[in-house]
């Protein structure tokens, strides 16, 4: 059954269901419209436009507090990007102040993203009850419909929760529907190690009720199959495999294991491949009209096409100059510190022209395709990130209402590929890290002539500071290079407000929002934060 929903109708079925919830009460479950309640949920129609509201709600939640996916993954690693002073106190999140009270209420604060878990919740409550009865519209196997809606359910609470517990660590567990919310009991934190095994739970079941493909290629990518499930599972399990005992930096060797069998699984037999350099913007504009990414896994929609672009994206926070956008002027409020271009871009190498025997010298990559695609104004104080420049005008005739058409990405190939290289390391196979950073390199034409390569001459810590580089060239603002950084335990070498000591106490996840503690009781502070909010 072929479902196209506007964002619009997607709005109205909010309207219907979810606006009767509280937003005072951080754990409100399901909808109080009861006779709306009574005829919705009895047609697969219903079931789709509810799984179409979960993925648009995934979309609010992560794009909504200044795109806080992004501030989260990207902006607090500080030599990434740099955010332009302009009295909300975002920028002081990137030297790990995240005090300052316009940020403590928004991006402290995870009632969105319980409000997303919350409808995959209904939805699963509602399935549950169903009967084969309720969808006689459906056209073909009905089981699998089900299973289909069932397991693109999972896979969107799965996800909440695993970006949830990488802010917050440990957060409240949540995987039932209740159907009074005003009785809804108030729970404590779960400790983050339960949350990931919920992750996993939920991960597991997913992957067995979804398939490889896409029965509709208006669906890759944009709705999860079991691509998506393994590609989520893969960074869950690198995530607790290094994260679960932040004092230790000796992975632990099962989730490794689960890590690498989970990704070994999705290279085979996902379809995946790169996109080729040549529609290289390709990658995050998503689909369009004759050409669809072979790259994405899993992204979230923004195809202004149907009017579902967005005047929000952080790309246009980078954007600078009339020939971006019409009505831009000459700054904007992000641009790229020279620090992450002299971090990731620049390279030593031997010139036997210099000096009287030669000598080692410094110089920057720019035949890298990242380099020379990705940016513009190098030269300028403050360079601009074009990776998200799909521009649409809402009023054409004038260039004005600038929307971006760029889906967020969330996991593609590329990523997965990498990924190769740092499981390689965790388990002291050199060889093979070597030979997917080399490979990321040539692949993007990075300049031959420039001491780029890696060989067997570097050790293993070498070799992962050039991965955790490769990363940074790769993933750049895909919001994944904080918690690689964490991850790998490359944070000193690019981020300096978080301090080793600061890292044992786990002070880089987020405080809450002090204002979600008067309808919770049971809610405590991050301990890090103790005294400081």
């Amino acid at each position: 059954m072929k479902r196209n929903l506007s964002i619009y109708s997607i709005l109205l079925l909010f309207v219907c269901i979810l606006t009767g919830s509280s937003c005072k009460k951080i754990l409100e479950q399901t909808p109080r419209n009861a006779p709306y309640d009574e005829v919705f949920w009895q047609t697969g129609r219903d079931y789709s436009s509810a799984i179409a509201g979960n993925y648009a709600l995934l979309r609010k939640t992560l794009t909504d507090k200044n795109n806080r996916y992004y501030m989260y993954g990207d902006a607090i690693a500080k030599n990434y990007f740099t955010i332009d002073y302009t009295g909300d106190g975002l920028e002081g999140i990137q030297n790990g102040d995240f005090t300052f009270k316009y940020n403590v209420t928004s991006l402290a604060d995870w009632t969105l993203f319980y409000k997303t878990i919350t409808m995959s919740n209904l939805i699963l409550a509602k399935l549950n009850k169903s009967t084969d009865a309720d969808f006689s519209d459906v056209d073909g196997d009905i089981q699998k419909f089900k299973n289909k809606i069932k397991g693109q359910a999972l896979f969107i609470r799965a996800l909440t929760y695993f970006q949830m517990t990488k802010v917050w660590g440990d957060v409240p567990l949540v995987i039932e529907s209740y159907s009074d919310p005003l009785t809804a009991p108030h729970l404590p934190r779960t400790p983050a190690a339960d949350v990931l095994k919920q992750i996993e739970k939920d991960g597991k079941e997913a992957a067995a009720l979804l398939d490889w493909g896409y029965t509709e290629k208006s669906e890759r990518a944009v709705t999860a199959n079991r691509g998506s499930v393994y590609a989520l599972l893969t960074h869950l399990y690198l995530w607790r495999a290094t994260m679960t005992n932040v004092n230790s930096n000796i992975p632990n060797a099962e989730d490794v294991n689960s890590a690498d069998t989970t990704l070994t699984k999705l290279l085979a037999q996902g379809g995946y491949s790169y996109t080729d350099t040549s529609n290289y913007y390709m990658t995050f504009i998503g689909r369009n009209n004759t050409t669809t990414s072979s790259e994405g896994i899993f992204q979230l929609y923004m195809d202004d096409r149907t009017q579902e672009g967005s005047n929000a994206h952080i790309g246009l926070e980078f954007l600078r100059g009339e020939e971006y956008v019409a009505y831009f002027g000459n700054n904007a409020r992000f641009w790229v510190p020279t620090a992450y271009f002299n971090n990731n871009y620049r390279f030593w190498y031997w010139n036997p022209n210099a000096g009287t025997s030669g000598e080692w010298q410094q110089v920057v990559d720019t035949l890298d395709l990242r380099y020379r695609k990705n940016f513009d104004y190098v030269h300028s104080n403050e360079p601009m990130c074009r990776k998200y420049s799909n521009v649409v005008y809402r009023n054409p005739g004038q260039h004005l209402d600038a929307y971006l058409s760029n889906d967020m990405v969330i996991f593609r190939y590329s990523d997965m590929k990498l990924l190769q290289a740092e499981i390689a390391l965790y388990k002291n196979d050199l060889a093979t890290a070597i030979q997917v950073i080399n490979d990321f390199r040539d692949r993007n034409g990075a300049d031959p002539y420039v001491y780029n390569r890696v060989d067997n001459s570097y050790t293993r810590d070498d070799l992962m500071y050039e991965y955790i580089k490769e990363r940074g060239k790769e993933l750049y603002v895909e919001g994944h290079i904080f918690y690689d950084l964490l991850r790998t335990r490359q944070y000193p070498n690019f981020v300096d407000w978080l301090t080793e000591d600061r890292f044992a106490k786990k002070g880089f996840y987020w405080p809450i929002n002090p204002g979600l503690f008067k309808e919770n009781r049971f809610l405590v502070q991050t301990s890090y934060w103790l005294g400081k909010i």
